[in-house]
């Protein structure tokens, strides 16, 4: 089976996106991928860096396996403002939102692997109507209305998932019901299968209380949502344990013990596996018909054109994105 490329979208054209690219294909040991970018824009931000760069324009993702040993493969697209590191611009906003829409169709067409996406800066792109709370609902959207999208992140040392993502935290209790938390864990039940080639995964639910909620003493979530949801789920086969409390499921005796943790809201989940393992913690959209990766921290903008930006979660990010697609394939039997 002939190889596919992997698409990278720009992200915020101010940030660190070019950098940790140009630093990732400079590492070698990543599969072919081509950046969605405007090339000269790319070469004056790696000098800035000091991190020139061979580029090579290509027409069509295809082309980019033949020149990715020898030059970073650049898919033309034109940002209206050129921006200054760490200064973004809002009429570049637009120009963000359709490489990664341009990737997405990439994707779904099956020319491209899987897609990276560079970090966004989203208070720039809600000037351009962006309405929604990151990539992760963003790429579900693209996909098709009926997907719901799961945020996972990934590394070496633990996998999380939370329930709720980008949500302000008075609002969680009231977003929690037991047909979201079933979604998310049957979803990503099925993703652990595809995705990461655990064959009968373990789930361990935490609580959304403090101690899970000492059995309705401190909230009444776990009684009335939580243990409902995972004794139905367990009724269904699932591997699943919990609702355990928080505080006490990260310990390393405990992690032995399952091979993803599911948390009720953003923090509780993704504070964790970003001190045991930052910069190779990976974002990966679950549940989408298409791949998704994506470094897991923001756009840094004070580390813009400075040449410092660590490309570690980028190169984890795409080595990841084709483990990914490649377990996907032997899952179907093409592997």
């Amino acid at each position: 089976m002939l190889e596919k490329p992997i698409a990278i979208t720009p992200g915020e054209p101010a940030g660190v996106g070019t950098e940790i690219t140009v630093k990732a294909w400079k590492d070698k040991s990543c599969p072919p991928f081509f950046l969605i970018d405007d090339a000269e824009r790319v070469a004056i931000r790696a000098k800035e860096a000091s991190l020139e760069v061979p580029i090579k324009i290509v027409s069509s993702p295809e082309q980019s396996l033949e020149c990715f040993i020898d030059a970073l493969p650049i898919l033309p697209h034109k940002f209206p403002v050129h921006c200054k590191p760490g200064k973004p611009e809002e009429e570049n906003a637009s120009a963000v939102i359709e490489a990664i829409e341009i990737a997405v169709r990439y994707a779904k067409s099956g020319i491209v692997s899987a897609l990276v996406t560079n970090p966004i800066q989203k208070e720039i792109l809600t000037k351009e109507n962006f309405q929604y709370p990151g990539h992760t609902e963003f790429l579900a959207a693209l996909c098709g209305t009926d997907v719901t999208p799961v945020m996972l992140i990934a590394s070496d040392e633990l996998l999380v998932v939370p329930v709720t993502i980008h949500e302000p935290l008075g609002k969680v209790p009231k977003l929690l019901n037991e047909s979201l938390l079933q979604r998310t864990i049957l979803t990503t039940n099925s993703a652990l299968k595809t995705d990461f080639s655990i064959t009968r995964p373990r789930l361990c639910i935490s609580g959304l209380n403090p101690h899970a909620g000492e059995n309705g003493t401190i909230g009444l979530e776990e009684e009335k949502i939580i243990k409902p949801a995972i004794e139905f789920l367990k009724n269904q086969g699932l591997r699943i344990d919990g609702p355990v409390s928080a505080d006490s499921m990260f310990t390393k005796d405990a992690r032995m013990h399952y091979d993803i943790a599911i948390c009720m809201y953003h923090d509780q989940a993704l504070i964790p596996i970003k001190t045991l393992d930052f910069w190779n913690s990976v974002n990966v959209t679950i549940g989408l018909p298409i791949v998704r990766t994506s470094p897991d921290h923001g756009t840094a903008l004070n580390l813009a054109g400075s040449g410092h930006a660590d490309a570690r979660s980028m190169v984890t990010a795409i080595k990841l994105a084709h483990k990914i697609y490649n377990n996907r394939l032997a899952s179907k039997g093409f592997g």
